[in-house]
Formats: structure tokens, sequence, C-alpha cells
């Protein structure tokens, strides 16, 4: 069996989980809701502050599905309970962020500046202190979503390896490499 498929996910106090006759769970807890369709052939249960997820067999899609369902519902139990957060680094000379609400508005080195409108189920906060890198901090509780904004943010312009400019993730590894060998 599925090694973190057969695994129960428990739920906080505060939370509760209603399974639909369609196989469409919702999560309710003090951050928010959300809902996730789960494949017809995984059956879920609720028992004593529980979720049990099972297949009906080994095939390699039930397989795969045990797995992945599970994962979606702990992440979006984890989300409506502590949330998730992202924040990214402009790394160069002249790179800023501003928001305005749910606006932001990114100067990254091109000759005009990009501006994203972020979803509504994200909050997105930026600060820019004298000395430090400008930052954008992106909070929600749909960790699907999050990430997604936040690969979209940093496709913009990613890091590039010569002199590791562009938009990162905080504490993201950065593999260098040497530049053009000097002339005679």
């Amino acid at each position: 069996m599925s090694r973190i498929g057969k695994k129960p996910v428990s739920l906080p106090t505060g939370v509760t989980v209603n399974v639909g006759s369609d196989n469409v769970i919702v999560v309710k807890g003090p951050k928010g809701e959300l809902r996730q369709s789960v494949d017809r052939d995984i059956r879920m249960d609720v028992r004593d502050n529980q979720i049990v997820f099972e297949r009906p067999t080994d095939q390699i899609r039930h397989r795969a599905q045990h797995g992945l369902y599970r994962a979606l519902v702990s992440n979006m139990v984890s989300g409506v309970t502590e949330g998730f957060k992202k924040e990214l680094e402009l790394v160069g000379v002249g790179y800023k962020a501003s928001n305005q609400g749910n606006l932001l508005d990114l100067s990254l080195g091109y000759s005009h500046n990009i501006i994203i409108e972020v979803p509504k189920e994200l909050k997105v906060t930026t600060t820019q202190e004298k000395g430090d890198n400008p930052r954008i901090f992106l909070e929600g509780i749909d960790k699907q979503l999050l990430g997604q904004v936040a690969a979209k943010i940093r496709s913009l312009r990613k890091p590039e390896p010569y002199k590791g400019k562009g938009v990162k993730y905080k504490g993201e590894y950065i593999r260098r490499k040497a530049g053009k060998a000097a002339g005679k």
C-alpha cells in the first residue's frame, strides 16, 4: 500500500470536513473554506477526528491517486488552520516591487513596469528597506494557488547563473558559473 495514502489525516479542533455525494470534499476552518473534487474510485471516511483514504485495487492509477488525494486534503487541512507563506526576493540594481491592494507593480529591468493582479484569495505585501533587496510576501490558505502565483512572478525574471540577478525564492540557492576567461 501507499505509505502516504494509508496515513490518516488528523483533524485539529475547529476544522470540519464534509464529503458530498459527488465526491467533493469541503474543509472549513478558522481561516476559510476549501473544496476539492476527488476521483470516484477513492473512498474517504471521517472517523474520530481523522480522515482515512482507501483505494479499490492495486492498479497503478489507483495507487497514484491514493497518495495524491491524501496529500491534497492534508494540505487543505493545514491551510485552513495555519495558512501558507512564500517569500520572494528581487536581486538586481534598480529592481523594485510595490503593491496597492492585490495589484503588484514590478520593475525588473525591462523598459516597462509589469503589473500583476494577484488573486483575491491571496494576500500580498512588499517591503523595500535601504541596503536590503526588495521582498514580496504572499500568504493564503490554498497551497496550490500560492505556489502557482509565486512561480508566475519568478518566471518574469528567473535568476541567472552569472551574477545571480532576478526574482528568487527566499533561501533558494543559485548555482553560479564562472564568467568569460580573461584575455591575453
